[in-house]
């Protein structure tokens, strides 16, 4: 990351300060700010004015959209240079004034040049599948409940196909801009209720992990054969892919700074 970029530093006046945030995002209208819609960034706005005044635009690593949990956010937010609540005491105070569905698990200052957004290398998101015959109270609005056996070999064939750089354009909702993304990871780890799949990229295009997820559930339910991911991949055909699957059994689970070794 470079230093040197305007967006890269604080406007004069202000100091930028590293926040890792977490959220249940059934509660809101995705990360960013929306009209007449709770968001986590405006929330998160809300919470800083009641301890110091001033205009504040808090910036993630990732813009998650509607429904979308995250376990380990990071945001950056400039704040005036005399802002008084020192950075160990910071979680603690913002919490006081957020909702039980929004968190702020670590504080601390920014290292120069950093941008939660643009400095960020690598995201990883993790989808929560309750494979089981019945329902569970406990997951409910945690993670997409599919009563069917799944063949977890057999997803994590066809992941193997989807690795790498790619034009992902068959796996992504409505996009304009350039397709091709670099997949870093995609496996499937059963568990004995619980399964997840972890996904790992630099950046990702609108909805491309829900659909990827939702395409290896058609393998796993043996409606695909994991030779035929790549058949979709390649023809580049959204209408040939899986389904996207529901928001809420979908979790950001961290990012990745190269300069600052996360």
């Amino acid at each position: 990351m470079s230093a040197d970029r305007p967006a890269y530093r604080p406007p004069d006046g202000y100091r930028r300060l590293r926040l890792t945030a977490a959220w249940d995002g059934g509660s809101y209208a995705g990360w960013q700010a929306q009209p007449d819609m709770a968001s986590v960034q405006d929330t998160l706005h809300a919470a800083l004015a009641r301890l110091t005044p001033g205009a504040f635009r808090a910036v993630a690593a990732g813009r998650t959209d509607a429904g979308v949990h995250a376990e380990a956010m990071p945001v950056h937010v400039d704040v005036p240079a005399a802002f008084g609540v020192p950075v160990d005491r910071l979680a603690r105070a913002l919490n006081a004034h957020l909702p039980p569905t929004i968190a702020v698990l670590h504080a601390m200052e920014a290292a120069p040049g950093f941008h939660a957004r643009f400095s960020c290398t690598g995201r990883r998101y993790v989808y929560r599948v309750l494979a089981s015959p019945q329902r569970h109270p406990l997951w409910h609005g945690r993670a997409l409940h599919v009563p069917q056996r799944l063949d977890a070999p057999a997803m994590n064939a066809a992941a193997t196909h989807l690795l790498g750089t790619h034009d992902f354009a068959a796996f992504a909702t409505q996009e304009e801009r350039h397709t091709v993304r670099d997949l870093r990871a995609l496996h499937v780890v059963p568990g004995p209720l619980v399964w997840e799949v972890h996904v790992h990229g630099e950046s990702f295009l609108r909805h491309m992990v829900r659909g990827l997820v939702g395409t290896l559930l058609l393998v796993g339910l043996g409606r695909l054969e994991p030779d035929g991911v790549r058949d979709i991949l390649r023809g580049l055909d959204r209408s040939r892919a899986g389904a996207n699957v529901p928001a809420h059994g979908l979790y950001f689970a961290g990012a990745e700074y190269a300069d600052l070794g996360d």
